[in-house]
């Protein structure tokens, strides 16, 4: 049997608040010029992929039939070093692959401004994985959570925010344990969790060939892969 991970919202709702509105006054009109300069269309739609062991956040972007790398953000923390989250309380941050609707979006957060990317997701949910409130968010202090800083935070939110209100319906978050090359499982290969990040590397690899995020469905309680969306 075949499930989906994620079904489009209901209703589009941008949730705002004066500090998230102060944000994009001040950060959007940089962002704007340097987006440009670049040669992306503004509001572009966007994709977020982390890869744990550099500490990075990457920001990509569509432009033309592909996307293409905009920004690497610097993690400023997370906890419980590679392995996915299972539980409640087990200081773990989530591996897997995740979406952000409109209504995930969390303008005032005690963490600045903040995004739940949506574990556990559906798989989490079928194999019992507990927890929830895990957020890309600002500061740097977290458990189970990524944390940006506020600095950063303000472009990956205003970018998320901008694309939502461009149309967008959803932004995938796909987080791995490090780039899935042959040369990191070996050098990883004590861990106890190589079966697991196996069925994470199909996806990886599709989007590695194409630069379009990979389309993530569950098969045989196992993340299974069609192929890549459909980019116009």
């Amino acid at each position: 049997m075949l499930i989906a991970l994620w079904m489009p919202a209901a209703k589009r709702d941008l949730p705002d608040s004066k500090l998230a509105s102060d944000v994009r006054e001040n950060v959007w009109p940089r962002m704007q010029k340097e987006l440009t300069g670049r040669h992306f269309v503004l509001a572009s739609p966007m994709y977020i992929r982390i890869i744990k062991d550099e500490g990075l956040l990457e920001v990509w972007l569509k432009h033309g039939s592909r996307y293409h790398l905009y920004k690497s953000y610097e993690i400023c923390f997370f906890s419980g070093g590679l392995g996915t989250k299972t539980r409640s309380g087990d200081g773990k941050s989530p591996e897997g692959f995740y979406t952000i609707t409109p209504a995930q979006l969390n303008p005032a957060s005690n963490y600045y401004l903040a995004v739940n990317i949506g574990y556990p997701n559906k798989l989490e949910i079928i194999k019992g994985y507990t927890g929830d409130a895990i957020m890309i968010h600002g500061h740097c202090a977290s458990i189970g959570c990524y944390a940006m800083t506020n600095p950063r935070i303000e472009e990956i939110y205003t970018l998320m925010y901008k694309a939502f209100e461009a149309g967008q319906e959803k932004i995938d978050v796909d987080i791995f344990p490090f780039r899935m090359t042959a040369k990191k499982f070996a050098a990883y290969a004590r861990l106890p969790y190589q079966k697991f990040w196996r069925t994470l590397k199909p996806g990886y690899d599709l989007f590695e060939k194409y630069h379009v995020p990979p389309v993530a469905g569950i098969k045989n309680k196992e993340y299974w892969f069609s192929g890549v969306q459909h980019v116009n």
